[in-house]
């Protein structure tokens, strides 16, 4: 047991360093491997029961009678509301949740919001609502990943690219897409690139894949033809096609933060309410219920009308951008792609229909405005590039695909400055997601990688040969360890003293007090050695000190760190 105690804190304090490779992409490979398992339990507590209580299968809320329609979201959403009220601190679900805790809690995820993700997830994805699947699944694969972490008290700093792990496994999943998963980790989550981070973070979306398609086989939604863009002269559509999906994601944006208001009321009032927008669009568009992965097959398969793709692109849009403004648990990542399919089909509808020539398949059209769609709500161009080059395994994809996504992007950043609606709903709660460089150079160093080990640690009462010998010993700081208080001495100081005292005139066993001599102090207070230099100058200004003692996984002191320590490390890291 002792031995295993040993290993484990050893795996901990490797984790501090940069060449700490092995150890991550070990614990990449665990995220994988629980996203995987905790995705594809999420998958069949809302298939299973859609499959045996629907009469065509998951998908089929088209079968249901107008009555069952209306009132199924409408139930599904007051029972959630009920649970979301009745427990309020596990209240905060999906994408918007995983960036608030990384801002403001160094990736601590509750497993209280982790159940309630999963059961309000199913209940509301079951009866109806109009949303998608990887929102929660990126919340379940951070908190899964989150809570492995904490259980193994890791340093806080690793949260964050467990978190990263989390996310990119659950989008490989989701999509069996780990490129992409990596991407829009690193893209939305994240909000960098590392080495340090990319190779933990690859592991587990591979990992995450790979299982996933082991226990559940390789789900393809969609068998695509080849496909090719047809002629350059038609450059100039698609990027009139960027510029409309980029205009549909800024309205996304825009109504959901206004529905965003309506979060003064109870959330047993508003979920209901996105039950009954949902309900009442459905008596005439039912395709708005559910996911709509059955939706988005018939639409790249180029069978569907003008008149019903627009019709389906704007109630899709609207629908869904209000259930997300309200709160509800549900993701938005699946409900941007059949947007756009359908926006994307509509527009090269006409495309083909104004055109006096051959031009490209109407199913081309469908993908570019699926990731014109998908990189615009959640500023993800590369991660919506990527997507469409794993989903369709044609790089002649890559080319039209850029032109629609660059220009969907930079038109929603023009009208909306604030981010992805992930963080514009963040912002409108007074949540800042943009991390100054300090914050974010704090957050992701550990206090092991500052701190002065290899410390003496005496009592305070000892006697002239034995402040001799630690006058002797290297190092600046000596510490003095009392029954609540730990003091730092300066070791020079000591040194100084006892040359001034006479030196060898006083014998050896006369009785010191290194407390009581003239010397520099300062007082320290404690900190865990798996904390981050921002806890540790949050700590020193909780407790107004220079200095911490950094206490072991025994609770034992391991090392000091001072202030002036971090604003020399910050200095030389090129920030100031």
């Amino acid at each position: 047991m002792r031995m295993d105690s040993l290993s484990l804190n050893h795996f901990r304090l490797r984790l501090s360093e940069v060449e700490a490779l092995p150890q991550w992409a070990l614990l990449g490979f665990l995220s994988g491997l629980l996203t995987a398992a905790v995705i594809l339990a999420f998958r069949y507590a809302i298939t299973l029961p859609l499959e045996a209580g629907l009469p065509d299968g998951a998908e089929s809320f088209e079968q249901l009678s107008p009555a069952m329609r209306f009132a199924l979201p409408i139930g599904g959403g007051l029972i959630v509301g009920l649970v979301l009220w009745r427990w309020p601190a596990s209240s905060g679900v999906g994408i918007t949740h995983v960036l608030e805790r990384l801002s403001y809690h160094q990736g601590r995820m509750p497993l209280g919001n982790l159940l309630t993700q999963f059961i309000a997830g199913v209940l509301m994805l079951g009866s109806g609502h109009s949303g998608g699947r990887e929102g929660p699944a990126v919340h379940l694969g951070a908190g899964v990943s989150s809570l492995l972490g904490q259980r193994l008290k890791l340093p806080n700093n690793s949260l964050r690219t467990l978190v990263g792990c989390g996310t990119a496994a659950a989008i490989a999943a989701s999509f069996n897409t780990p490129i992409a998963g990596i991407i829009f980790a690193m893209e939305v989550v994240m909000m960098e690139y590392t080495v340090a981070g990319f190779i933990p973070v690859l592991v587990a979306a591979v990992t995450a894949a790979l299982a996933f398609q082991l226990l559940h086989g390789d789900e393809v939604h969609v068998l695509l033809p080849p496909l090719d863009l047809y002629t350059l002269s038609e450059v100039p559509f698609i990027l009139l096609l960027g510029v409309i999906i980029g205009l549909m994601a800024v309205v996304f944006t825009r109504i959901a933060t206004f529905s965003h208001r309506l979060n003064d009321y109870p959330i047993w009032l508003r979920l209901p309410l996105a039950g009954l927008a949902v309900g009442l669009v459905a008596q005439w568009m039912p395709q708005v219920m559910g996911i709509g992965y059955d939706t988005l097959t018939e639409i790249l398969t180029g069978n569907s009308t003008f008149e019903l793709l627009l019709l389906l692109a704007l109630a899709k849009l609207a629908v869904t951008a209000f259930s997300v403004g309200v709160g509800a648990p549900i993701g938005l990542i699946g409900p941007s792609l059949l947007i756009g399919a359908a926006a994307g089909g509509g527009i090269g509808l006409l495309g083909i229909a104004a055109a006096n020539q051959p031009v490209s398949e109407v199913t081309l059209y469908a993908l570019l405005g699926m990731g014109a769609m998908m990189a615009a709500t959640l500023q993800a161009p590369l991660a919506a590039l990527l997507a469409l080059l794993e989903l369709t395994l044609n790089p002649n994809i890559l080319f039209p695909g850029m032109l629609a996504i660059i220009t969907s992007t930079l038109i929603y950043r023009f009208f909306t400055p604030q981010g992805s609606v992930f963080q514009a709903l963040l912002g409108l709660r007074g949540l800042d997601w943009r991390r100054a460089p300090l914050d974010h150079f704090l957050d992701k160093t550990s206090v092991i990688s500052l701190m002065r080990g290899h410390i003496n640690a005496p009592e305070r009462l000892t006697t002239h040969a034995g402040a001799e010998q630690l006058a002797a010993t290297p190092g600046d700081w000596i510490l003095i360890s009392g029954e609540h208080a730990h003091v730092a001495l300066a070791r020079a100081d000591l040194a100084l003293y006892l040359l001034q005292t006479g030196g060898d005139e006083i014998p050896k066993d006369t009785p010191l007090d290194l407390l009581e001599l003239p010397a520099l102090r300062r007082d320290l207070a404690t900190i865990e050695i798996q904390a981050t230099l921002k806890d540790a100058l949050n700590r020193m200004n909780e407790h107004n000190v220079d200095g911490l003692c950094v206490m072991s996984f025994e609770g034992a002191p391991r090392g000091l760190l001072f202030r002036d320590d971090i604003e020399q490390q910050f200095r030389r890291s090129g920030h100031l």
